[in-house]
């Protein structure tokens, strides 16, 4: 197959995945699985080297749960809720996990519901907020500081190109 045949197929089924990407990210209830695991990536880094753990790396991920969503009787309103797990390394190797439910999330500024982190299998905190709700909404100008944990998520594409030789 041509090069420039690959590339179209390659194009092509990037252009793809990014629409599959996009139709899972709606958020649900005014939250998503992406905004929830990168907000929760961002503040729970900052929280444990706070306390003093130097962060190797913590990968979160989010799933809403759509039968959690509670309504509570005397506001009529619904609730949407996040199921958070995040795991990682200190850069003394010992192992990183944080989980809990999300029921707000103020992009890269805070998260509300019920978090523990645990370091080597020891809680190191819980919480019912981690990060600063009252921070103003990040301009998505501003450059972020280089080189600071979970200042830049990481968004991986898998690209597909399969090959057959067909021969003369």
């Amino acid at each position: 197959m041509p090069l420039r045949h690959r590339r179209a197929l390659a194009a092509l089924a990037l252009a793809g995945a990014a629409a599959v990407t996009v139709a899972a990210c709606d958020p649900v209830g005014g939250m998503s699985s992406v905004t929830v695991s990168v907000t929760t990536d961002k503040v729970a880094t900052s929280k444990l080297e706070h306390d003093g753990f130097k962060v190797r790396y913590l990968t979160c991920t989010a799933k809403i749960d759509g039968g959690s969503s509670t309504r509570t009787p005397s506001a009529g309103s619904t609730r949407t809720v996040a199921t958070v797990d995040c795991r990682g390394r200190t850069d003394d190797n010992k192992k990183i996990s944080v989980t809990g439910k999300v029921t707000e999330e103020r992009e890269d500024r805070c998260v509300r519901g019920d978090l523990t982190a645990k370091v080597a299998d020891r809680t190191v905190f819980h919480a019912s907020v981690l990060g600063d709700c009252n921070a103003p909404p990040p301009t998505k100008n501003t450059p972020r500081p280089p080189g600071k944990p979970g200042s830049r998520p990481t968004v991986t594409v898998t690209v597909t190109v399969t090959e057959s030789f067909r021969g003369k």
